[in-house]
């Protein structure tokens, strides 16, 4: 490919995560796609994390704690976010027991997270007081809860079927547990960039805020039209998308930063990062 080719947003890969919590940045690229566009790899965060650690894929929508592990070969592309200020619904936690009781039993993982495996443990550790003992298990198609296993957190679209399951004692949202225990945001991914020269990563950035605006325009229509790809239905979709948040302003920044000093001070991460910038 020639030099200039390279300066668009169509010569970059970008990640585009399975569950629906990625649709609203990306609906216009979904919805309508067009010949400027990127190429879309698509895949769950951890998968989509691995491709950009090892360069598949040059930009995606990874795991906040992506970006901390490898904070010196990532770039952050501004105003980009899929975060919370409040309940997600779609990262849940579903216990046997009541948290502050879940010492020495065993929690299940889902090997498909990376962000939320360490915000779980961090609210274990600071907010419920416990050091339960940690198990990996596969989300599409293990039910560890069902399983025997004392605990267990879900995320994506797994988890959004799940919210009206009481079949299980006790229920946490950890979106609400975390605003409640900090008081601020918070950001379950952002869009990183490993590869791409500045101008196309500036030409993709405009795409992405364009794409936004698309959604915001179309929601409640494009919940019906990919109800059946999601496996979820419209109006849920509808009032799942517009309870997250998509925009990485300084209130959100500041709740990322806290998620990553507490990381650090759980051993999770060597030191707080710094911020670097597409």
């Amino acid at each position: 490919m020639n030099g200039e080719g390279q300066n668009h947003a169509s010569s970059l890969r970008l990640g585009d995560i399975t569950y629906s919590n990625c649709f609203p940045i990306h609906a216009r690229l979904l919805d309508a796609p067009g010949p400027a566009d990127p190429e879309l790899v698509r895949g769950v965060p951890s998968h989509l994390n691995r491709l950009l650690r090892e360069g598949e894929i040059d930009v995606s929508p990874s795991s906040s704690i992506e970006f901390a592990r490898n904070a010196d070969r990532y770039r952050i592309l501004p105003d980009l976010v899929i975060g919370s200020r409040g309940p997600v619904r779609s990262i849940l936690f579903r216990s046997r027991h009541h948290p502050t009781k879940l010492g020495g039993r065993r929690v299940a993982l889902p090997s498909a997270s990376a962000t939320s495996v360490i915000l779980l443990k961090i609210l274990l550790k600071r907010h419920w007081k416990v050091t339960p003992e940690f198990v990996w298990f596969d989300q599409s198609h293990e039910d560890p809860i069902h399983g025997g296993e004392d605990a267990a957190l879900y995320i994506g679209d797994v988890a959004l079927r799940l919210e009206n399951d009481d079949t299980v004692p006790f229920s946490f949202d950890l979106g609400e547990v975390w605003h409640r225990a900090t008081g601020l945001p918070f950001a379950f991914a952002v869009w990183q960039a490993s590869g791409g020269t500045p101008a196309a990563l500036h030409e993709l950035h405009e795409l992405l805020i364009d794409s936004r605006q698309f959604f915001y325009e179309n929601q409640s229509r494009l919940a019906e039209d990919f109800s059946e790809h999601y496996d979820l239905p419209g109006p849920l979709l509808d009032h799942y998308w517009g309870g997250l948040s998509y925009v990485l302003d300084a209130e959100m920044i500041e709740g990322l930063r806290t998620f990553y000093r507490y990381a650090a001070e759980l051993g999770e991460l060597p030191s707080e990062p710094e911020l670097r910038w597409a």
